[in-house]
């Protein structure tokens, strides 16, 4: 019997790829860098928009908000969901021509590698997290343990400060991909990053010594993706493609789910998570009166609305707000998950019921719901500027009737330019000016 050594040698299929072996044409740095534009615009209008409605909700002295235009929030709003719901396209096209950096060998060749890969792993992270968490947000399918509000807040600072790193990391890159014609697109992989003849990227730079390169292997720093050596006719045609099927697929969702924003596309909305337009008075509800808690409250026949101001207390019934000068207001409610619709509200303009309480008519005024104290959004504030627009009401009726239980009854804050969630339903008590 003989003793023969064991094959140390692993089956092809078995050995761990490297990034020369991804050959199709879209894994390639223009392909790669006109994608990264692309989501790079969308985080940018996500973190902006976002930011916007952050301070809508939670306002700062040095950047107040006002009243007017009437439209900024719903198109604000309106924006940032479509746009994140247009990124999910991008985020998986961008992962997909990038993938076969994963398998680069050695996984770190220098400082400023290190530091590429670890901006891209945090954004990555960061972007996949909004897009996900956002879109089941707009769904309202709260499957995350945690407040949604606060924590994507956060992340969009870390995606948009991973952002900044990796675009100043990656700008030559990009500004060489873009310099190029449309018609590049068809050529084989131009610069240093592609060692002639074989594929493979080649390292330049000062790390490139002790790069995978120097010893054999195949290599680039992160996003530096190899361009496949073969330049047979129909490569540029295949990245125009797989560019062009990118726009379709973002062009497709959007049309499919902004129609809860821009209601001629409603017809077509078939992925939109809400019909702005499906509820009672034919206006769309996020909070029922039953989910609040306030049912038996806000029916109550004894119901008054308390009025706190310089001049005192004083309480004024329902018959008693109808029966004061009545104003009329076409405005939108304009959800923070992105749909919103038009409804012509009538009530007691809120500077009124400010002066009456011997307050002034542009006095801010913080309001308080019937729904038990402590819950989310039980109560609102109203800075002097919203006050004192002719368009801010307390509501008492809706389309010419009577507010429906779940849009409010017995009253309810409706103002131009302001989130759904702060036009505070089932309204007891206005506390006015200082008295707040």
């Amino acid at each position: 019997m003989v003793n023969r050594p064991l094959s140390t040698s692993r089956p092809p299929w078995l050995r761990v790829p490297e990034p020369a072996d991804f050959r199709s044409p879209v894994h390639d740095e223009r392909v790669v860098a006109r994608l990264g534009a692309f989501l790079g615009a969308a985080i940018l209008i996500l973190f902006v928009t976002g930011l916007v409605s952050h301070l809508h909700q939670h306002p700062v002295s040095w950047l107040p908000f006002g009243p007017e235009p009437v439209w900024a929030y719903r198109l604000n709003q309106g924006l940032h969901v479509a746009v994140g719901f247009a990124s999910l396209p991008l985020v998986l096209a961008k992962l997909y021509t990038v993938y076969p950096q994963l398998f680069v060998r050695p996984p770190l060749t220098g400082w400023r590698h290190a530091l590429e890969r670890g901006s891209v792993g945090v954004l990555v992270a960061a972007t996949v997290f909004q897009v996900v968490t956002g879109i089941l947000n707009v769904f309202k399918l709260y499957v995350f343990g945690f407040g949604f509000t606060s924590v994507h807040y956060a992340t969009a600072w870390l995606a948009f400060g991973a952002a900044l790193v990796h675009v100043g990391i990656k700008l030559p890159i990009v500004l060489r991909a873009f310099a190029a014609s449309a018609r590049d697109l068809d050529g084989p992989g131009a610069g240093p990053h592609v060692a002639a003849g074989t594929g493979r990227p080649a390292v330049d730079g000062p790390d490139a010594a002790d790069g995978p390169d120097a010893a054999g292997g195949a290599g680039a720093p992160e996003g530096e993706v190899p361009v496949p050596a073969d330049t047979a006719p129909g490569a540029g045609a295949t990245r125009r493609g797989f560019l062009g099927s990118v726009a379709v697929a973002i062009l497709a969702l959007t049309a499919l789910t902004v129609g809860q924003t821009v209601t001629p596309l409603r017809a077509i909305a078939l992925l939109a998570p809400r019909d702005p337009f499906d509820g009672p008075q034919r206006l769309a509800v996020n909070k029922t009166a039953r989910g609040a808690r306030v049912e038996e409250l806000a029916t109550d026949p004894d119901w008054a609305l308390e009025l706190v101001g310089p001049a005192g207390t004083s309480r004024l019934s329902r018959v008693e707000l109808l029966a004061m000068a009545q104003h009329e207001a076409v405005l939108p409610i304009a959800c923070v998950e992105g749909w919103s619709a038009s409804a012509r509200w009538s009530g007691v303009r809120l500077r009124d019921l400010a002066t009456l309480c011997g307050g002034r008519p542009d006095d801010p005024v913080h309001v308080v719901s019937l729904q038990p104290a402590g819950t989310s959004y039980s109560t609102s504030d109203l800075p002097g500027s919203y006050v004192a627009h002719d368009d801010t009401l307390l509501a008492l009726t809706l389309a010419g009737e009577d507010l429906h239980l779940d849009h409010g009854f017995p009253a309810r804050i409706i103002a131009p330019n302001r989130p759904g969630v702060l036009q505070t339903k089932w309204v007891s008590r206005l506390v006015v000016g200082s008295a707040a």
